[in-house]
């Protein structure tokens, strides 16, 4: 396979790649003004473009015409497919390339007809997901030049599994149907056109080569075409091949067990050819797409020579052999024990290890911040963790350092983009307050100087739909809205406003769910509203290029595909899953010898100091993933690389990280989910060097943590204040006297500092919602007379009403009506013992030693013998005996005293109910702790043989003791309003947060006055 002619160099890891080619080049083709400019550049992205640019201009020191450079092949197919040698010329060599987006809808329409056809059914958002991982496979089988006939020759369909069976042929025909469907269209996928215009500009060099110099540097990619191309380039007079990282110190027999790398040699017994890569090939590791390379260009190792021309700035020589160790495959590892010094040291070379990411970033930036100091010193970030590269960003903006990442954001993430969802996420949840509010707050919608009282009208509106979701649509939104137009005035008229933008986006009405649009006709709607809701600011940045981009294409292809009406539930998921594929990268502006890199990123870049960023397992390598449709047998078969593949150019990766002057490798020992591993290149490290030779990089990490660090504060003590005389005057509900004796600070809070809980958004239905329901229910029901019969049919209208969360509701209301049937029966059963409602739902008030008493009865009954029976409903489990005995629930006998001293009257002051109460019932909507099914009554009185309760005789007196106490301590006294003054107690919490209950609460075993806290 040796080749004498073949011109084929590499550049070793501890120099820098780009500089030293361009240090190579210079003298070479420099002869004269116009010699670089005759020299073609052939490279493997346009990031390796602009790095070798910036290293032209680096190395220049004056003015120089570039050479023409030209992006032919890609280190991950993943990240850009299509026809990369336009420029090269591809005329009419090769069909035209199917758009990808219209691929993509016309293969998820194909995988609909299929899966129907056996059953099943599958939303929109899951077909396209399906459909992208078909496209992918179909991409990884033209890029390795698989044809689709040659999965009918696999016989090995016994031998899988039955969802692999299932998987290949689902893939088979949909891939088949695919391939008709484009030969009537006269036209190809992108990778496929991409081999025909590599395969064409190789055979037309090879008939008539060039009259310049034709120069393929950086291409690492196995695929047969490229391989063929570097070939003919490698061959070309004036053409030559620059690889990087190629060990050419790697022991023969290392190289011989990275395996056979493509080549597909004859099986002795079968005389078949064998598998392409074999079981025993060493995907992993970091030299092995290079033999993939080699091999498939006709070349050995040994056909390789040293570019000999050194970078700006380069490591020591000796890195290079410590980084050939660090990656031997396991059973060459065992050479590591009899490894002289030098052949393990890195020197330069520093681990960094963090607590969690927060502290690994802040200690980054300090590293970065140090280096930058120095002049045209030179730092770079590589991080695969986009996560941790924004939180680097975040910290050096401390010292005004401005820092791109260069890999982008995600359009989802930008601003642009979230709004587009956010409107998308509206529609699909029918105006739920969440996607609701964030819309209306997102940053662009009614920007300018009207903005500020919008935001008012958008905070008005988040009060109102606190709590259980309204019903969907917009109609809800508008009763609650004028529910609350005293409080907010102006409110309705605003909202009106916004039912105006937003008809669009629900329909006509508002109200009904419809059956969906096609996308391109969603994807026209949603820009429309877009731009109505931000006006032409949602285009003018990056992100909002990047948009429009994206919905023009998208709609496009839609529109050409002819989609169905899509569900529009499914839209957010699609819309977000396509977009997550769009990286918007920021423009120039950030510092100049600073840069964040992803992986595909930072090859070919060169920096002082690398900082290999977030290495732990499954970031760096990232977990393999699968390909769900070809079974790795298949793959095997067809001569595809595995899953494995990427760990070993992800390996590659950091071999030539490490080949800059000076390295940081950070981790840390945790992340969001939970202790971390360390990436099993670490690993390597440790397991290479002695302990001893281990250099820790821990200056940064102590300088990050007293950048932040505060003095210990004082401990918070428990809470007790104080009050004035005038401030201790208020009122006390009969909810209230509870919360006044168990947990004053509560008291304290709720009605003189008069802090109102607020419910949160979306909230489930709590046991206050539940109690206000079945009040409402029962206040209807008694209001209608209480006719037999009516109860259960009320309940049935009123939760059809209800929209808070039907699952709660489905589980919620067969209870409830169990409950509600055992009200009536003994409604019933009682009105047979003379048993009358004399009031319900009815404010009263009285005052005791000045101060003002005020609550509401559920319910209050005439007894036969003309006596009262105090009656609250509860939907949970009632306070029991004993906490009325203590007087820590004295409702009832409030009650009771407002209705002893005739304080139940109407508006115009008629009396409603008065009398002496001789019954106190909580009527509990609960399961009968005894026995039996829902509903149950208990009294909290001493009498028979309970063990716990108030006397009957006693239970208003005891009460009015009681109510006396606390009025004495706290409303006309002096006592502090302690915090948890009864901690054992069951109550709200509130108001925890506000008194700091976990700063104070249980320290040290003991109370801030020294005793114990139990």
């Amino acid at each position: 396979m040796s080749s004498r002619g073949a011109s084929v160099y590499t550049i070793a890891a501890h120099r820098g790649f780009a500089d030293a080619l361009v240090a190579g080049l210079l003298p070479r083709y420099r002869e004269d003004t116009f010699g670089l400019a005759r020299l073609t550049l052939l490279l493997p992205s346009q990031r390796a473009v602009r790095n070798l640019t910036e290293a032209f201009v680096r190395a220049s020191g004056g003015g120089l015409l570039l050479p023409r450079m030209a992006v032919v092949g890609d280190l991950d197919l993943d990240e850009t497919l299509g026809a990369l040698l336009d420029p090269l010329g591809g005329g009419s060599v090769a069909p035209p390339a199917c758009d990808p987006v219209f691929r993509l809808l016309r293969l998820a329409e194909l995988l609909r007809g299929e899966l129907q056809a056996e059953g099943i059914v599958r939303g929109e958002a899951g077909l396209v997901r399906q459909a992208r991982s078909l496209a992918q496979s179909l991409d990884r089988m033209a890029a390795e030049d698989v044809a689709p006939e040659q999965l009918l020759t696999i016989d090995m369909l016994p031998e899988l599994a039955e969802h692999w069976q299932d998987s290949l042929r689902l893939f088979a025909r949909v891939q088949m149907r695919w391939r008709f469907e484009l030969e009537e269209r006269g036209q190809v996928d992108a990778p496929v056109r991409r081999n025909l215009l590599l395969d064409h500009a190789a055979q037309a060099w090879r008939l008539a080569p060039p009259p310049f110099p034709v120069i393929a540097a950086g291409v690492t990619s196995g695929a047969p075409a490229i391989a063929r191309l570097l070939r003919t380039v490698a061959d070309l007079p004036q053409g030559a091949v620059v690889l990087p990282d190629l060990d050419l110190a790697l022991d023969p027999a290392v190289w011989d067990a990275l395996g056979q790398a493509g080549a597909s040699e004859e099986d002795a017994e079968t005389g078949e050819p064998g598998p392409v890569f074999g079981r025993g090939d060493q995907l992993t590791h970091p030299q092995y797409h290079l033999k993939l390379l080699l091999t498939r260009m006709g070349l050995t190792r040994e056909d390789v020579k040293p570019w000999h021309r050194a970078g700006m700035s380069a490591a020591p020589p000796a890195r290079s052999r410590a980084i050939s160790n660090l990656f031997l495959p396991p059973e060459a590892s065992t050479a590591w024990i009899d490894l002289p010094p030098g052949d393990r040291r890195f020197t330069g070379v520093r681990l960094m290890r963090s607590t969690h990411p927060e502290e690994e970033a802040q200690a980054i930036a300090v590293l970065v911040r140090q280096a930058l100091a120095q002049p045209e010193r030179r730092v770079a970030v590589v991080t695969p963790d986009r996560g941790l590269a924004s939180r680097v960003i975040a910290h050096l903006e401390r010292w005004n350092i401005a820092a791109d990442d260069t890999a982008g954001r995600p359009l989802p993430q930008t601003v642009a983009g979230r709004l587009f969802l956010q409107l998308a996420q509206v529609r699909a949840e029918r105006c739920a307050p969440v996607a609701l509010l964030a819309l209306l707050g997102h940053p662009l919608v009614m920007a300018g100087e009207a903005r500020a009282a919008w935001l008012e009208r958008v905070r008005q509106l988040d009060l109102v739909l606190r709590g259980p979701r309204p019903g969907p649509g917009l109609e809800p939104i508008r009763e609650a809205v004028r529910e609350r137009e005293k409080r907010y005035p102006g409110l309705s008229a605003w909202w009106d406003g916004v039912e105006l933008l937003l008809l669009p986006l629900l329909g006509a009405s508002g109200l009904e769910q419809d059956d969906g649009l096609p996308l391109a006709a969603t994807l026209t709607m949603l820009a429309d509203l877009a731009e109505t809701l931000a006006g032409a600011s949602i285009w003018g940045n990056a992100d909002g290029r990047a948009l429009a981009q994206f919905v023009e294409q998208w709609r496009e292809a839609a529109a050409q595909a002819g989609s169905l009406p899509v569900d529009p539930r499914e839209i957010p998921a699609l819309l977000r899953d396509a977009m997550d594929e769009v990286s918007v990268r920021p423009p120039y502006g950030g510092h100049p010898r600073l840069a964040i890199y992803g992986l595909l990123e930072a090859r070919m870049s060169r920096a002082d100091l690398v900082i290999c960023a977030g290495m732990t397992e499954g970031s760096w390598p990232a977990a393999p993933t699968p390909d769900p449709l070809l079974a790795p047998p298949i793959l095997r078969a067809l001569g595809i690389p595995g899953a494995d593949f990427r760990i070993g150019l992800a390996a590659h990766d950091l071999a030539a990280m490490l080949g800059a002057p000076e390295v940081v490798l950070s981790y840390a020992e945790r992340d969001a989910s939970g202790p971390a591993i360390p990436s099993r290149f670490l690993l390597r490290v440790h397991a290479l060097l002695d302990e001893e030779d281990v250099v820790w990089e821990t200056d940064s990490v102590q300088w990050g943590k007293a950048l932040d660090h505060a003095a210990q504060g004082p401990a918070y003590r428990r809470p007790r204040p104080l009050p004035s005389r005038d401030q201790r005057r208020v009122d006390i509900a009969v909810t209230a006297l509870d919360r006044l004796r168990s947990d004053p600070y509560q008291f304290y809070a709720a009605s003189i500092l008069g802090l109102k809980t607020i419910d949160p958004r979306d909230a489930d239905p709590t046991p206050a919602w539940r109690g206000t329901a079945v009040h409402a229910i029962l206040e209807a029901w008694h209001r209608a007379g209480a006719p037999p019969g009516e109860l259960i049919p009320l309940a049935e209208r009123a939760l059809a009403q209800m929209s808070a969360h039907p699952f709660m509701r489905s589980l919620w209301r067969p209870r409830l009506l169990a409950a509600l049937g055992w009200i009536e029966d003994e409604q019933d059963r009682l009105a047979g013992e003379g048993r009358d409602v004399a009031a319900f739902e009815c404010w009263g008030e009285t005052r005791v030693e000045g101060v003002r008493i005020f609550g509401r009865a559920d319910r209050i009954d005439r007894l036969a013998d003309g006596t009262l029976a105090i009656v609250d409903y509860k939907t949970g489990t009632p306070p029991s005996g004993r906490m009325v005995q203590e007087g820590f629930a004295l409702q009832l006998g409030l009650i009771g005293l407002i209705a002893q001293e005739g304080g139940f009257r109407d508006k115009d002051g008629k009396l409603r109910v008065e009398g002496d109460s001789s019954r106190f019932e909580y009527w509990s909507l609960a399961r009968d702790p005894k026995g039996g099914g829902f509903g149950f009554m208990r009294e909290p009185i001493l009498e028979g043989r309970r063990k716990s309760g108030i006397p009957r005789e006693d239970f208003l007196p005891e009460t009015r003791r009681f109510l006396e106490e606390a009025i004495a301590r706290w409303i006309l006294g002096t006592e502090p309003f302690t915090a948890r003054l009864n901690p054992d107690l069951p109550g709200y919490a509130d108001y925890d947060q506000l008194m700091r209950l976990e700063e104070w609460q249980g320290r040290d075993g003991r109370d801030d006055e020294g005793r114990d806290a139990l």
